[in-house]
């Protein structure tokens, strides 16, 4: 429910009142308060409710109900400025729009600048303006927010899928801020490691204060959490399963439920980074230079520049952020030292290649930098003929997989989840894809030869079940894998959207 008050009911005043009456949903709320006796009279028989009293008067609101949204719609100036000052006292936390009137003098525009969050100077566009703060999905969307925010009573862990990649740090730094901005201690938090080198290259150079936490870590500290970047508890986080977030903001499809007070899916942009743009924007926020940077990385890494999945909304969101970003900075991100293990993985991804038609799997074995595999994955996408590629290695008791494509038939995501879902976690996008399946047998081996057998029938247990899922295509079970092999795998619940970035 959101409840909107008018103060002052001039020209202007009453065609956005008309306009706001058709538009509000059942549960919204809406009063006008005026001076003019006859318009109150007429907004009552059009069961608008209505009362009479001076705007500016500090006492017409003393028993009016913290609104979320004001509109300041008299027709004089002067009058216009008084009412904007006594509702910004009045009112601290709701969001101001305010009609400039008539004749403003410079003065005028000052106070107004300073007292409203959104001025509007001339009539024509002024109701389509108020309309658009307002009743929009968008207007509707911040408003929730601000009042989970502003609900929480105590610290708010902002958690990142683990691993994070810039999209998720990005996400999480901004929302930091706006929960900053309504007076929350909060804190940006992600489990597992930032190893990827362009990665620690932004948290680095942007000083970004995140806190690593552990799996053993007691979380008590934290009275509500937000997930940014993933969207279930305790997939691809560390979290218990059975917590309740308060916030969810992401961009991925959910293989299941989202249990949430506030959930914010927006699977037509290309980036979660994309979203809280938007929300640090119409919080009217000042962006934080580091902040800025971040979330423009984010969109450029998930939408590989603006090529892949991108929207509207992407390209909006870079151009609001590009004048606050520190570009310098940016250069230097991207240009990171590779690391000699990295480029050993990519050589061996390449030497145990397997090509049939147009798709490459290739194990590399045992690693210590998963990162490293979704740089190999798109080394392998770059060679003549190859439209299709999956890189997997093994770390501990888990064989990680990461996935890339640029054929237009085949979503990698739904592949992934297809062949491996029964046996561990996977999903992502079409374009690019992981999963992660808990091979627990190794670590019950001593003899390293046999030890070796073991990862030979994975490996070609997982090369036949990425195989026979291409070439079914997405959403046709899979039927031809060696099921006597499934013992292998220790079973876990399927997942939700592995994160698999090219800059996991």
């Amino acid at each position: 429910m959101v409840f909107r008050l008018v103060l002052g009911c001039g020209t202007v005043g009453r065609h956005v009142v008309t306009r706001l009456a058709e538009r509000d949903s059942v549960d919204d709320r809406l009063l006008v308060v005026t001076d003019d006796e006859s318009v109150v009279e007429t907004l009552r028989d059009e069961s608008i409710p209505a009362r009479q009293a001076t705007p500016n008067a500090p006492d017409a609101l003393e028993n009016v109900e913290p609104p979320d949204v004001v509109f300041v719609g008299g027709d004089r100036t002067d009058v216009n400025r008084t009412t904007l000052e006594t509702a910004r006292e009045q009112f601290s936390d709701a969001e101001i729009v305010a009609y400039l009137g008539g004749n403003p003098t410079p003065g005028d525009r000052a106070a107004f600048d300073t007292a409203a969050d959104c001025v509007v100077d001339t009539e024509a566009p002024i109701v389509d303006a108020v309309l658009e703060r307002t009743t929009t999905p968008v207007a509707k969307r911040v408003i929730q927010l601000r009042r989970q925010l502003e609900s929480i009573d105590g610290r708010l862990a902002v958690v990142m899928h683990n691993n994070p990649d810039p999209d998720a740090i990005g996400s999480a730094v901004a929302l930091v801020d706006i929960a900053e901005s309504v007076a929350l201690e909060v804190d940006p938090c992600y489990f597992g490691e930032i190893s990827h080198q362009e990665n620690r290259a932004m948290v680095n150079l942007l000083d970004l204060d995140l806190r690593n936490l552990d799996s053993a870590d007691s979380l008590e500290e934290y009275d509500a959490f937000a997930l940014v970047d993933h969207s279930r508890p305790g997939v691809n986080d560390d979290l218990p399963a059975d917590l309740q977030a308060d916030i969810v903001i992401d961009h991925h499809p959910p293989r299941g439920p989202v249990p949430g007070e506030f959930v914010d899916l927006r699977e037509g942009v290309g980036a979660t980074s994309t979203v809280l743009t938007e929300y640090v924007d119409r919080f009217s926020l000042p962006f934080d230079s580091a902040t800025a940077t971040a979330l423009l990385y984010g969109i450029r890494v998930d939408t590989n520049d603006f090529s892949r999945e991108v929207s509207s909304a992407d390209f909006e969101a870079a151009s609001i952020l590009r004048p606050h970003a520190d570009v310098s900075v940016l250069r230097q991100i991207e240009q990171p030292t590779i690391e000699g293990e990295t480029l050993e993985t990519i050589a061996r991804a390449i030497k145990n290649r397997e090509l049939r038609d147009s798709a490459a799997v290739a194990s590399v074995g045992r690693i210590t930098n998963r990162d490293a595999l979704p740089q190999a994955a798109e080394q392998l996408l770059a060679m003549e003929d190859v439209e299709t590629t999956l890189v997997f290695g093994f770390r501990d008791e888990t064989a990680y997989l990461s996935a890339r494509s640029r054929a237009n038939d085949i979503d990698l995501g739904e592949t992934l989840r297809d062949a491996f879902d029964q046996i561990g976690s996977a999903g992502g996008h079409a374009d690019m894809a992981g999963a992660q399946l808990e091979v627990g047998i190794l670590t019950e081996v001593d003899d390293c030869a046999e030890a070796d057998s073991i990862v030979s029938v994975v490996e070609e247990v997982i090369r036949n079940r990425f195989f026979e899922g291409i070439r079914t295509r997405p959403g046709v079970p899979v039927g031809t894998y060696d099921r006597t092999s499934e013992w292998l795998f220790t079973f876990s619940p399927p997942g939700d959207e592995l994160e698999d970035e090219s800059h996991e």
